[in-house]
């Protein structure tokens, strides 16, 4: 939860400080793949069974998440073609 949005006034402001993911991310050598606000909507449509993605297919929320899965896609598929062959087996009757 990287920014916490007013539900009032759409106000954003950073409550734990700014770029802690990017600096975490960093450290580790992994890629971030996104930051997600704290939002009241998110809680209140997950626990009513209707994902913001689901709720609401068009918001900037649902963009968020959609880009994140994109770059975790993206970075599955570049480890996949990076990893060694998976050895051939084979069964006989020597």
């Amino acid at each position: 939860m990287a920014v916490h949005i007013c539900s009032s006034c759409g106000h954003s402001e950073h409550l734990f400080g700014e770029g802690g993911g990017t600096r975490i991310a960093e450290q580790f050598g992994v890629d971030l793949l996104g930051a997600l606000p704290l939002s009241m909507m998110i809680r209140e449509q997950v626990d009513g069974g209707m994902p913001t993605v689901v709720a609401e297919p068009d918001s900037q929320i649902t963009m968020i998440y959609r880009d994140m899965a994109r770059r975790l896609a993206a970075e599955l598929s570049l480890k996949n073609s990076q990893a060694a062959a998976a050895p051939t087996i084979s069964f006989s009757d020597d």
